[in-house]
Parts: C-alpha cells; structure tokens; sequence
C-alpha cells in the first residue's frame, strides 16, 4: 500500500481506500452499462458469434469506462487524482489529443 501511496501521491490511507473503491465501482458499472448499449446497437451472442461479441463488448467498455472513472472520481471527491491519471493513461495510449482537447 506505501507503494501505490508513494507513486501515486496519496497523502493518507483513507484516500487509498476512497480511490480503491471508486476504481472497483467504475470498473463493475462500466461491464454492466456495456451490455445494454450492444443490445441497443443489435448485437448479441445470437447474431454474431461469440469472439467477435465479445470483442465489441471489450471495446465498448473502454470508453465508458473512461468517462465513469471521471465521473465516479468526482462524486467521491477525488476528481484531480481520476483526472491526472485519465490524462496519464490516454497519452500512454497515444490518444493524448482527447486529453488535451479537455485541457483548453
């Protein structure tokens, strides 16, 4: 735990905690939020075979969990720690532009 506190300059044990939780809700809310939206776009394990609904359903979950990561770090007051490490992770992923989009 002091090395995630240390890197990711966490001042207490508690906002470890806060943040934990905020990362186990995003990441729960965004596999459930993603089966609608392949249901509301017409695919299913009916349609399309298993692989590639299963690839669609990986890339929609990306997205949203992006923006839930955000959102859930806002609402449990952490909002500058979800945002620095969005920014941070959509530039390792050469999508820095979005980023920087949000910046301006």
């Amino acid at each position: 735990m002091s090395n995630f506190k240390q890197r990711w300059n966490i001042t207490s044990s508690w906002q470890f905690f806060v943040i934990m939780i905020v990362f186990a809700i995003t990441g729960s809310s965004a596999a459930v939020i993603a089966k609608p939206i392949l249901k509301f776009l017409g695919i299913s394990k009916e349609t399309h075979h298993i692989l590639l609904y299963l690839l669609l359903y990986i890339l929609i979950i990306f997205p949203v969990y992006q923006l839930l990561l955000v959102f859930f770090g806002f609402l449990f007051g952490q909002f500058k720690f979800f945002w620095a490490f969005e920014k941070k992770m959509l530039r390792s992923l050469k999508l820095g532009f979005i980023a920087n989009f949000f910046e301006k």
